[in-house]
């Protein structure tokens, strides 16, 4: 089970820092996602970050200015998202992925098939 907060209200150049809380003891064995989704459009990936922590990708969107970490003893991966900008507004989504450690991971972490467990949804609302 996930479970994702820390979403709100920010103006234009503002930060907030999304946390997902994982229940379950393989936490760190599981590659782990964020995606968006801004009303009538798909969702969408932003970050990704592997089971160890030690590789992570972004979306170009969202690049130099939003971080994924994860701290494995806590089952815990957090979103800082700073200089956030009105486009980013979304429901934003952790996942964990399909397999365990697994070279195909590196190859499919952007896309929403390849992640089977996902969190409730924060909403982030960035204003002009």
């Amino acid at each position: 089970q996930l479970q994702a907060s820390g979403g709100g209200l920010v103006q234009a150049g503002g930060s907030l820092r999304l946390t997902c809380a994982a229940s379950g003891r393989t936490f760190s064995s599981y590659g782990m996602g964020w995606f968006r989704q801004a009303p009538g459009k798909e969702r969408e990936f932003v970050a990704a970050i592997s089971w160890s922590g030690v590789n992570t990708y972004y979306s170009e969107s969202v690049k130099g200015r939003f971080t994924i970490s994860r701290d494995n003893a806590k089952n815990t991966v957090t979103l800082q998202m700073n200089s956030l900008k009105p486009e980013d507004t979304a429901v934003y989504y952790c996942a964990r992925s399909r397999v365990g450690v697994s070279s195909a991971w590196f190859g499919a972490f952007r896309s929403v098939n390849e992640y089977d467990y996902w969190g409730q949804g924060t909403q982030v609302t960035v204003s002009s």
